[in-house]
């Protein structure tokens, strides 16, 4: 379960600071996990009395609520204090609101559909003792402690993953002094032959990550190896993170305006196409970009896409291949112009044009980005060169 990123303030930023528990705490954070169960499920219940009685007026519990009707259960835990008792009312509460809903999910301890592990804390219960941090009387060891070396930091958890590996998420606000870009702005669209393809031509090659792992992945499901088949999961996860990590980072350092194309991941994902929009990670790389413009001083913008793909970006005609079967065609040349262009690089040229385009104050202005002066076009002789893969 992980908290929404905050907004920079005074000059600085809120990373969370995710290093690995040592196995010799695993036990103890597996116990504790299932008080921490025992206090959400019964802020569930509460909560779900409280907004469907059987007399009287409804009431949905807030945050404070929780904690009053939680005060003094410290004494029937062994593991976890008051602080995290206080955290996970207050979480729940928040999710409860979020989801708009009278009761959440259970939270199960045990069986095939147990839920991961999760444990929260204050600040202030997470302290330094030597070599060691210390949370409700337990020494906890993890690696890359030097990464923690004079950082202040707030309100954390543990969380457990799927693979049964335990992490300390820590919330550390770090200094970051906005930069100058070089370049002014670039336009991105997202595809899945090349997961993103930029106006000036650079490319991101789509990994295939979870494909290439997909045939080891089924063996290990069929011998009943779950473990083995949960690491090549993080493994392939691992790795589209690292690629789309590397990618946002070197256009957030090299343009001041970024502008992406507003294409779905969830509506795609029920299509035939759903494993590879899903491997592609769009919705991560829209992410990373915004938190990391934020933090660098850029702007990004998320536009309309409409036509992109269609729209010649030097003189605006569709002469663009169209239809499910347009999607074959790689390059094309426009007919009213003559140019020739890559299916790609001038969907981004064009959605560049359109995060550029101002606002309508009033509503009712033409649109100033490059609309096309025709829509007669036929997709089927626009055709130039024929590949094989689709955007």
């Amino acid at each position: 379960m992980r908290s929404a990123r905050r907004v920079p303030e005074n000059g600085g930023a809120v990373r969370t600071r995710r290093l690995k528990v040592r196995a010799e705490a695993h036990a103890w954070l597996n116990a504790a996990a299932i008080e921490v169960n025992h206090v959400w499920n019964y802020c569930n219940e509460m909560s779900a009395r409280a907004a469907r009685p059987f007399a009287g007026r409804r009431k949905y519990l807030t945050g404070f609520d929780l904690c009053n009707l939680t005060s003094g259960a410290t004494e029937h835990f062994e593991r976890i204090g008051a602080d995290t008792i206080q955290r996970v009312c207050i979480e729940y509460a928040a999710k409860r609101s979020q989801a708009r809903k009278a009761k959440l999910r259970w939270r199960v301890s045990r069986g095939s559909r147990r839920s991961l592990g999760w444990i929260p804390f204050k600040a202030a219960s997470l302290r330094w003792s030597g070599q060691y941090l210390r949370f409700c009387g337990k020494a906890i060891r993890v690696f890359e402690r030097e990464r923690l070396a004079g950082a202040r930091w707030r309100d954390g958890c543990f969380a457990q993953d799927a693979v049964g590996d335990w992490w300390l998420c820590l919330p550390v606000v770090v200094q970051v002094e906005p930069t100058v870009a070089p370049d002014e702005g670039v336009g991105i669209d997202l595809g899945l032959r090349d997961t993103a393809v930029t106006s000036d031509g650079d490319r991101l090659e789509a990994g295939r990550f979870y494909g290439r792992l997909e045939e080891a992945i089924a063996n290990a499901q069929r011998r009943g190896h779950r473990r083995k088949a949960k690491r090549l999961h993080r493994q392939a996860a691992r790795r589209r993170a690292d690629a789309l990590h590397k990618f946002s980072r070197s256009i957030v350092d090299r343009y001041q305006t970024i502008v992406i194309g507003d294409v779905s991941s969830p509506k795609l994902a029920k299509t035939r196409m759903a494993k590879s929009v899903l491997d592609a990670g769009w919705g991560i790389l829209k992410t990373q970009l915004q938190y990391k413009g934020q933090q660098a001083g850029r702007c990004v913008h998320i536009v309309n896409e409409s036509y992109t793909s269609r729209a010649c970006s030097a003189c605006g005609a569709l002469t663009g291949p169209a239809g499910v079967n347009g999607l074959r065609v790689r390059r094309w040349l426009c007919r009213a112009c003559g140019d020739t262009h890559d299916r790609d690089v001038n969907a981004a040229r064009n959605i560049l044009v359109a995060g550029r385009c101002p606002p309508s104050v009033r509503g009712n202005e033409p649109s100033h980005r490059s609309a096309p002066p025709s829509r007669a076009s036929r997709p089927r002789e626009a055709g130039t060169a024929r590949t094989g893969a689709a955007t």
